[in-house]
C-alpha cells in the first residue's frame, strides 16, 4: 500500500448531533484517542468527517468511526455515552486484525445474563477456546489481559447452563509486599480484601443480588487457597486466581482437589511474583513439570494483549525489557562461570 498521505470522506448517518457528540466524546477526547493511537488526523463539521494520513491508517480510523458510531445507537430513549476504553479496546481490536484475525466462531462468545462477552483479540480467542476444551487451564501473563475476567465469565456461563453444579473461585492470602499487621473482623472480613478482584467480575455479571444469594446457598464460594485442603470438588468449576503467589505444595494441593466433571483454570503473571525471595512459585514449578501434560493447556498473554489503557501495555513492555537487560549481564557471567569450570576439569 502507498506511503502517500491520503484523505479519506466519511458521512455518518443517520446525522443525530446527541449520537455524534457521544461518538466524539467530551473536548473530543475520543476523537483525539483515535488520532493519537492509529497516527491519522480527523478533522469534521457535524457529521462530515475527514480522516488525513496513509492509506491503511485512514481506512482504519473510517472503520472504527462507523462501527462507534453503531454503538451509541439509541436504546429506550437514551444514547449511551462512548467511554474512553470501550474506544480503546475498539482501538486494539482493530489493531490486532492486521497481525491476525480474530476467531468469529461464535461458540466462543460467553453469554451471561449481563450481555454476551466475547474474546477482544487472537490470544483470548484461544484462551476462551482452551478452557472449553480442557480440564485444566493456565492463563499466564500480565496485569489487563483479560485471564481472570474471561474465566469468571466462562464459569458463570457454564453455571447458568447447568453444566456444573458450582463456582469455586480462590487465590493465596499473601500481601504485595505491605505489611498489613493484624486484620479486626471476622474471617470474611479478613480474606475479602484479597477476594475484591473475584467479587467485582460477579457483580458486573450477575448483579449484586443475584451473587449474594448464590453465596448465601453456597453455589459460589470464594475462599482463600488454604480452605482447599482435604477437599475434593466434583461437578464444580474452579479458578484459582494470581496462582504466582502459591509455593510448589500450594499448587501440586490445590490441582488434586479436582474432582469429577469439574474444570480448573488457573491465573497469574510469574513477573509479579510477592512471595519470599528463597521460595519458589508453584506457578513456575507447574509451568516446568505439567508441560507436556495432554490435558492440561497454557495460554501466555503479552503486552499487546492488555484491554486497560494503552499505558498499561507500555508499563509492561518497559518492565520486560528492563529485566531482559538486567539479566544478560548475568548469563553472561554464568557462561564464563562454566567455561572456567570446564576447563579446570579439563587440566
Amino acid at each position: 500500500m502507498s506511503n502517500k498521505l491520503t484523505t479519506l470522506n466519511l458521512y455518518l448517518e443517520p446525522a443525530e448531533t446527541r449520537r455524534l457528540a457521544s461518538l466524539c466524546g467530551p473536548f473530543d477526547d475520543n476523537i483525539k484517542q483515535l488520532e493519537r493511537r492509529i497516527g491519522v488526523e480527523i478533522n469534521y463539521r457535524d457529521n462530515h468527517f475527514q480522516i488525513v494520513g496513509l492509506p491503511k491508517n485512514c481506512l482504519t480510523a473510517n472503520n472504527l468511526l462507523k462501527d462507534l458510531y453503531i454503538e451509541t445507537q439509541t436504546v429506550k430513549g437514551s444514547t449511551p455515552d462512548l467511554e474512553p476504553d470501550r474506544v480503546h479496546i475498539a482501538i486494539q481490536e482493530a489493531v490486532a486484525l492486521e497481525f491476525e484475525a480474530p476467531s468469529d466462531d461464535k461458540s466462543l462468545y460467553i453469554k451471561t445474563k449481563r450481555g454476551v462477552i466475547k474474546p477482544r483479540n487472537p490470544n483470548q480467542s484461544d484462551y476462551v477456546s482452551h478452557i472449553n476444551g480442557h480440564d485444566i487451564t493456565f492463563g499466564v501473563g500480565p496485569a489487563g489481559t483479560g485471564k481472570t475476567y474471561l474465566a469468571v465469565a466462562a464459569a458463570v456461563d457454564a453455571l447458568e447452563r447447568q453444566e456444573v453444579r458450582r463456582i469455586l473461585l480462590t487465590r493465596p492470602a499473601v500481601e504485595a509486599g505491605e505489611k498489613l499487621g493484624f486484620l479486626p473482623g471476622d474471617l470474611s472480613q479478613k480474606v475479602d480484601p484479597y477476594l475484591r478482584p473475584l467479587y467485582d467480575a460477579l457483580f458486573e455479571m450477575l448483579g449484586f443480588e443475584k451473587v449474594e444469594r448464590l453465596i448465601e446457598r453456597n453455589v459460589i464460594e470464594v475462599a482463600p487457597l488454604a480452605y482447599m485442603r482435604g477437599r475434593t470438588l466434583n461437578d464444580a468449576f474452579i479458578i484459582l486466581d494470581e496462582s504466582q503467589n502459591t509455593s510448589v505444595e500450594q499448587m501440586k494441593m490445590f490441582l488434586t482437589r479436582i474432582g469429577f466433571n469439574s474444570k480448573a483454570v488457573i491465573t497469574g503473571d510469574i513477573t509479579q511474583v510477592d512471595l519470599p525471595k528463597h521460595q519458589k512459585s508453584g506457578l513456575r514449578h507447574a509451568i516446568e513439570v505439567l508441560s507436556q501434560v495432554e490435558e492440561v493447556s497454557f495460554n501466555f498473554f503479552q503486552a499487546k494483549d492488555v484491554v486497560r489503557h494503552p499505558v498499561v501495555a507500555r508499563i509492561v513492555e518497559a518492565y520486560e525489557e528492563h529485566e531482559l537487560k538486567r539479566q544478560k549481564p548475568q548469563d553472561t557471567k554464568d557462561h564464563q562461570h562454566q567455561l572456567q569450570e570446564v576447563k579446570h576439569n579439563e587440566s
